[in-house]
């Protein structure tokens, strides 16, 4: 028999999970993915305490939270996309310069590598063989 311990435990190891990835990652996907992880933790044990006292209030607060994060989960995309956007990248050490004034800038220990955009092959339109056409055709399209 599955008791309320064992919801508990799960629901404490999702949050714990969670906590450990959203404070050791820099990555804005990950440290969001994290958190929405220690969201799913805390519905669970919700769930779990509603059952236990054989009321639907755990279910209906499971509700709301997974409505604020449906939310979350779409503004935070709108964000992310407009972040990249605008610096071409999701390493949160770089978004120093959105703090408030007199806040001192939080130092990295170890900062990311820099990694060099790769040159991907041109492909050829659909339906050409290679080699047929005008010449600087597969050379204008990087």
């Amino acid at each position: 028999m599955i008791s309320l311990n064992h919801f508990l435990v799960v629901g404490a190891v999702l949050f714990g999970l969670g906590l450990v990835g959203f404070l050791t990652r820099r990555n804005l996907i990950t440290l969001f993915l994290c958190a929405e992880l220690m969201l799913q933790g805390v519905v669970l044990n919700f769930l779990a305490f509603g059952r236990m006292h054989g009321s639907l209030n755990g279910q209906v607060f499971g509700l709301f939270i997974i409505t604020v994060a449906a939310c979350e989960a779409g503004l935070g995309l709108a964000l992310f996309l407009m972040l990249y956007r605008r610096g071409r990248s999701l390493d949160s050490g770089i978004w120093q310069t959105l703090r408030e004034q007199g806040v001192p800038s939080a130092v990295d220990s170890e900062p990311l590598p820099i990694v060099v955009a790769e040159v991907h092959p041109v492909l050829t339109v659909a339906g050409r063989k290679p080699g047929v056409g005008t010449p600087a055709e597969g050379a204008s399209r990087v």
